[in-house]
């Protein structure tokens, strides 16, 4: 029986000839990857263990963007502990406030991940470098200072479900709405500890941004990790950020998935997920009209430049509707800049938006936009669990930054192309 892409960047790195679903194995990382929260835990762990070395200081990734600029004194304690520990042991890769970005939209951007490389980091949507045909997954604190230390971890080879897609977007549906959209069908637990593969023609239609997006997003259905095959344009976005040989891996055709899912991403309508779980899915005709108090636009899900040109779009010439507070943040300082040079920055303060530094900010609740008991939010980012945003009585909406864009308009959840 052949494999798939994972099973193959799995084995490739174990050192075997070949690997099957079930499967223990220790395999060599080519990144570790921790933020400011899960970092200091990570080197609590690291130097309790007496753990006096990193196993390749250009191979580990250290970016403070959870609650940074730091909000309080106890974030910025984290980041002091990260950064120390970056300093003591000559780690190159440490991403700190006016060169940090949301690490998940950091590390690709900089070409620090590859087609075809193993990488764990310390926050479950380090599932989305699978975009570019690598093998990446959330790890616990423990595993990553493990990780740190000797440069390997231990992996149970997961089972493979393959999403097939078919045709082309439409007009304002984005790859926000494809993984939502799956979501829903699957559940958060229809992926549990398996590969979600995306294969199939409709592929070569999606942006890397939309292919960021779906991946970032399969741990939601509880994924193992996602994965797309490496084409034309995953080697048009390495080209000039990395440098370093990299292996494109195709999966066998007998290669062996529990179940197939195919969607037609011609059919698909702009989809979001209510409260309180993100397979909670309606199509915006099904859940428009209501009304909401605040609006988030960026997170490591969709605040790169083209989430951001989708909005500003939408916001030009237009005001946020009173009562409303809209917050827009870009995930990187590369993608603040490019704001800046279009003119979107303009655009969004013209609106009446608040426009952030890189942070991952309010998506965790954690600054920048944190809500009262009582409060609703349309966000693009990732998770709508109770609480995730502030207080346990308010509630978020998922949804992609064209129809965040136009409920923030209208002050109610809206249908991008009714305006």
């Amino acid at each position: 029986m052949g494999m798939t892409m994972t099973q193959k960047i799995l084995a490739a790195h174990a050192g075997l000839p070949s690997v099957k679903a079930g499967d223990l194995i220790e395999a060599k990382l080519d990144l570790v990857l921790g933020n400011d929260v899960t970092t200091p835990v990570a080197v609590g762990v690291f130097e309790k263990a007496g753990f006096e070395t990193v196993f390749d200081k250009e191979k580990i990734a250290i970016v403070l963007d959870h609650y940074t600029p730091c909000k309080d004194i106890k974030s910025a304690q984290l980041c002091k502990t990260a950064r120390e520990f970056a300093r003591k042991h000559g780690v190159t890769h440490c991403y700190d406030v006016g060169e940090a970005g949301i690490e998940h939209a950091l590390l690709p951007e900089l070409g620090l991940v590859a087609p075809g490389e193993l990488v764990i980091g310390a926050d479950s949507h380090t599932c989305t470098y699978g975009a570019l045909g690598a093998f990446s997954t959330g790890v616990g604190s423990t595993d990553m200072a493990a990780g740190m230390a000797s440069g390997e971890n231990w992996f149970k080879v997961p089972p493979a479900i393959k999403v097939t897609l078919t045709g082309k977007l439409p007009p304002f549906v984005s790859g926000k709405d494809v993984i939502l959209h799956l979501i829903g069908r699957i559940g958060v637990d229809g992926a549990l500890y398996k590969s979600l593969e995306f294969t199939g023609p409709g592929v070569s239609s999606l942006s890397m941004d939309d292919r960021f997006t779906i991946a970032n997003m399969a741990i939601e259905a509880g994924g193992k990790n996602g994965i797309f095959p490496v084409d034309e344009k995953t080697r048009a976005y390495v080209e000039g950020r990395v440098s370093r040989p990299w292996t494109a891996y195709e999966a066998d055709p007998d290669a062996e998935y529990e179940s197939e899912v195919v969607i037609d991403l011609g059919a698909l309508r702009p989809t979001v997920s209510l409260p309180h779980l993100p397979s909670n899915t309606r199509t915006i005709d099904e859940a428009k009209g209501m009304p909401l108090d605040q609006v988030v636009i960026g997170s490591c899900t969709n605040g790169r430049i083209s989430d951001l040109r989708t909005a500003a779009a939408i916001l030009k010439g237009r005001k946020v509707a009173p009562g409303v507070r809209c917050i827009v943040i870009p995930a990187t300082q590369a993608v603040s800049l490019q704001c800046l040079r279009e003119g979107l920055t303009e655009i969004f303060l013209e609106a009446g938006c608040v426009f952030s530094t890189p942070t991952c900010g309010p998506c965790l609740g954690g600054h920048m936009g944190c809500m009262a008991e009582g409060e609703r939010a349309v966000a693009t980012t990732n998770r709508n669990f109770v609480g995730r945003m502030g207080h346990t009585e308010s509630e978020v909406i998922l949804a992609s930054p064209a129809v965040a864009a136009a409920s923030a308009v209208t002050g109610v959840l809206t249908d991008p192309a009714e305006l």
